[in-house]
C-alpha cells in the first residue's frame, strides 16, 4: 500500500531530508538553518535537498566533510569556484547544468544573473569561512 501524497512544498522554504533509510521529511528552512544543524541529531545522517534563489555572489566559502554535493542550476548563470588545497578552478553553470562537488572541497558561487540552484548534500559537519 502506498503512502498518501502530502501537500505541495516550496523547496525554497522547505528542505527535504532524505534519510539513509526510506523516509523523506520536510524541514522548515530559514536564514539560520546551517548554524542550527550541528544540534539537529535527526539530520546528521542522510542528505538534504533545497532550492535557493541567488541574486548575489556568496559571501562565504562552504565545505561538506561528510560527502559529495550535487549542485544543479535550474535557471540563470553562475560560476562555481572550487578550492582544494592550493588548487582552485571554476565550473561555469548555465540553466539545467549540474556539477558534483567532491567531499571536502571548498566552494562558492559568483552569480552573473538571478539564478535558482538545487542542492543535494550530506549536511553533517558543513563548514563556512569568509571569502
Amino acid at each position: 500500500m502506498s503512502k498518501p501524497v502530502g501537500p505541495s512544498l516550496d523547496l525554497t522554504e522547505t528542505y527535504l531530508h532524505l534519510s539513509d533509510g526510506t523516509a523523506v521529511t520536510a524541514v522548515k528552512a530559514g536564514p539560520n538553518f546551517w548554524s542550527t544543524l550541528p544540534g539537529r541529531k535527526d539530520l546528521q545522517a542522510g542528505r538534504l535537498v533545497v532550492v535557493t534563489h541567488e541574486t548575489e555572489d556568496w559571501a562565504t566559502w562552504e565545505m561538506h566533510p561528510a560527502g559529495d554535493e550535487v549542485v544543479s542550476l535550474l535557471s540563470g548563470r553562475v560560476d562555481l569556484i572550487l578550492q582544494d588545497g592550493s588548487r582552485e578552478w571554476t565550473v561555469a553553470l548555465g540553466a539545467r547544468a549540474s556539477v558534483i562537488v567532491p567531499q571536502g572541497v571548498w566552494h562558492r558561487a559568483i552569480v552573473h544573473e538571478p539564478s535558482d540552484m538545487l542542492f543535494i548534500t550530506r549536511g553533517a559537519g558543513t563548514q563556512h569561512r569568509p571569502v
